[in-house]
């Protein structure tokens, strides 16, 4: 007859607890290592938000009739909220949302604001464009495009 093995509770509890906290990080890992690649940079953020500054200041002094300002703002501390693929005509779309820092040369104000993307990613994977709602019919969603990433020399 085989001597029963015999293990305190609390040796099966912290047993227990390691594996399932290894299993926590891995199950993170594979997750973010999931992600990672359909992700823009974070510079690439930081162009896309200053960007949709300068459109959206833009639209609101021709609408006012008023000379536009041809200053870019700067932006920082850019904070990734939530990121989900959706729907871009027959192709796919990344909507990111989160909050950021932007400031206006000169200005000594730094605002903290929510902000929404809607960015493409190129053909190729290699380039990304910020895409803006443009309108459209009832059952199709029209879109604006703006290459990102482009040297501007």
């Amino acid at each position: 007859m085989l001597p029963q093995l015999s293990l305190p509770v609390s040796c099966l509890k912290r047993v227990l607890q390691r594996f399932l906290q290894a299993l926590c990080v891995l199950s993170i890992v594979v997750s973010l290592t999931a992600c990672s690649g359909s992700q823009p940079p974070r510079s690439l953020l930081n162009e896309a938000l200053a960007l949709q500054i300068q459109l959206t200041q833009t639209a609101i002094a021709s609408s006012l009739d008023l000379t536009p300002m041809p200053i870019a703002p700067s932006v920082s501390r850019v904070r990734v909220e939530d990121q989900e693929s959706f729907a871009l005509g027959d192709e796919q779309g990344l909507r990111v949302s989160g909050r950021f820092d932007w400031q206006l040369p000169g200005d000594r104000v730094q605002v903290d604001s929510p902000f929404e993307l809607f960015l493409q990613r190129g053909s190729h994977g290699q380039s990304w464009r910020l895409v803006r709602p443009k309108g459209g019919t009832d059952d199709r969603q029209a879109w604006l495009t703006y290459p990102l990433g482009l040297d501007k020399a």
